[in-house]
């Protein structure tokens, strides 16, 4: 007999046919060349989000070469306010800085495309559950 109730549905269901929270067209950390292993070649950047409390967020932006340093103050952690803030950081640097930026599996950088798009600098991720 048919019910009002709800039906269950796994956590994992998805009606648009992605896995949950996946990134579309993420190019893989093994697909970097190999000159970015090295940390010799200065331009090559890891970033990450640090969430802070009562809804302040901060992006790291930190070149694998010399471990520069950039803090980019969010105004939230959703996909468009941290591709915006991170792009107009980007942007001021010099071009021989501005080769590729490695980032974990986190939804806050699901619009990579458009970051490309912007800065002309690749977008590498980290495997799933592994950010290291």
């Amino acid at each position: 007999m048919r019910t009002q109730r709800v039906m269950r549905q796994s956590k994992h269901f998805n009606t648009k046919g992605n896995a949950r929270g996946a990134i579309i067209d993420a190019v893989s950390i093994h697909d970097r060349p190999q000159e970015m292993n090295d940390r010799i070649i200065p331009g090559h950047w890891e970033g990450d989000l640090i969430c802070g409390t009562q809804k302040s967020y901060i992006a790291t932006l930190v070149e694998r070469s010399s471990r520069y340093t950039l803090l980019v103050k969010l105004t939230g952690n959703d996909t468009h306010a941290v591709v915006s803030a991170i792009t107009q950081k980007v942007i001021e640097l010099s071009q021989q800085l501005k080769k590729s930026l490695t980032w974990d599996r986190g939804m806050e950088l699901a619009q990579h495309k458009l970051f490309t798009i912007d800065t002309d600098i690749k977008v590498y991720f980290c495997d799933p559950k592994s950010p290291w």
